[in-house]
């Protein structure tokens, strides 16, 4: 057995570890710079209804201002709903791929260690088992078939 084996083995865990945890704070940032544009949408939102009132000359005018904020809030949230969506799975999808990208890198840094060893050809198929569900298509069942 290779006396690097160990050290190498050690190696190759600490960096997918670090991958993933900097997968984990580039999801989180995309999160904040969504969040701080709907936020930032809010705001002016907020800014123009106070405008609106502070404009407005009589009491029929106050009167409709609730309605008209209530239907450009409604239509402004659907759109906050469907950049949030967007994003949710922009993030998700970059995540995914960067942690498919990183355990590519720690399966062929660890195969690398115990190909020194000399026992490359057994754990080559364990690895090759392991990471099957991420790479092979789904072959579960689609639903009952009618009949």
């Amino acid at each position: 057995m290779n006396s690097e084996l160990p050290i190498q083995l050690y190696k190759a865990n600490a960096e997918l570890q670090l991958q993933i945890t900097r997968l984990l704070q580039e999801s989180g940032h995309h999160w904040l710079e969504a969040m701080q544009q709907l936020s930032a949408g809010s705001m002016l939102e907020t800014t123009s209804r106070i405008q609106n009132l502070q404009q407005a000359a009589d009491w029929q005018a106050l009167a409709t201002l609730p309605t008209e904020v209530f239907w450009r809030l409604s239509q402004g949230r659907m759109g906050d709903t469907q950049a949030v969506g967007q994003a949710a799975a922009k993030s998700q999808a970059v995540f995914a791929d960067g942690l498919r990208q990183s355990l590519s890198a720690w399966q062929a840094s660890v195969s690398e260690a115990f190909g020194a060893s000399g026992d490359t050809a057994s754990f080559a198929q364990l690895c090759q088992q392991w990471a099957q569900p991420w790479t092979a298509p789904s072959t579960a069942p689609q639903g009952k078939a009618k009949k």
